[in-house]
């Protein structure tokens, strides 16, 4: 703290950077403790699921039966009892919330609205859910036949996107999964790792590359197939937040990742035995 009385001592460059330098430049100390921020928030979240994705698909690979023979599933019921299996269910959402709202936190040091740098607000709510819905469309679509041609050549498990029962509360426990989903992979693979690695002075095609691998790599418990598509989504979703007309807003991505683990979770849900297995679902 500066008394009072102190002379001043001029203009104060920012925290964590050499004077002079541009936006992005961090030097010595601050640059090292960045980078350790950035592998403590991935290893309380994502990171941590790519390394348990990692190890997955090697026992799967390993494992004598083929990997198109295999299953997982998505949102599994957690008890027998149904609002022990609710109490359970938001549980599980709640606690998984954490990781963003650490990232937001370590973020808020920067001396603007976190909510505002990463396009949180509702600054431009049409503009926003229109993107949403025309990525959501531009990645669904191919997303599904992408996922039966994994299916149709063995390199893709079968996904069971819903393993609860039906209840009352099935459906909104489903969209709330989404959109934790969506608030946290969006948040952290997309907006504070952009954030942090600008600080880090990473270009724009490091961010998006390095953002891509990652979303992959943690689906790869899903198979080949869905980390290959992951990827293909983490470049279009990294490149257009990067872009003029993305504008650095993460929301637009919040929402097109909603809307696709929507229709994948209460689609799944509520769709015939027969239709799943026409469709190898």
């Amino acid at each position: 703290m500066v008394p009072d009385d102190a002379p001043s001592p001029g203009p104060v460059p920012a925290v964590g950077r050499a004077p002079g330098s541009r936006p992005g430049t961090l030097t010595g100390e601050p640059r090292r403790r960045v980078t350790a921020e950035i592998w403590i928030v991935l290893g309380l979240s994502l990171g941590q699921s790519a390394v348990y994705a990692l190890v997955n698909i090697v026992a799967r690979l390993s494992a004598q039966t083929p990997l198109a023979e295999q299953s997982t599933q998505l949102n599994p019921t957690r008890s027998p009892r149904p609002y022990l299996d609710l109490t359970y269910q938001l549980l599980g959402i709640g606690f998984a919330l954490v990781p963003v709202a650490l990232a937001l936190y370590l973020l808020a040091g920067r001396g603007r609205s976190v909510r505002a740098a990463l396009g949180l607000d509702a600054s431009r709510p049409g503009r926003d859910i229109a993107w949403g819905f025309a990525l959501a469309a531009a990645i669904g679509i191919p997303g599904l036949g992408f996922y039966l041609l994994g299916r149709a050549i063995g390199i893709t498990v079968e996904v069971q996107a819903s393993g609860l029962d039906a209840y009352w509360w099935t459906v909104p426990v489903l969209i709330l999964s989404a959109l934790q989903n969506a608030l946290l992979e969006e948040v952290i693979v997309v907006g504070y790792l952009y954030e942090r690695l600008t600080d880090l002075r990473w270009s724009r095609v490091r961010f998006v590359v390095a953002s891509s691998l990652l979303r992959g790599s943690y689906h790869l418990y899903q198979g080949i197939g869905p980390a290959i598509g992951n990827v293909v989504m983490g470049v279009v979703f990294s490149w257009f937040y990067t872009s003029r007309w993305g504008r650095r807003r993460v929301l637009p991505l919040v929402v097109a990742h909603t809307l696709l683990d929507v229709v994948a979770f209460v689609g799944y849900a509520l769709l015939p035995e027969g239709a799943k297995d026409w469709l190898g679902l």
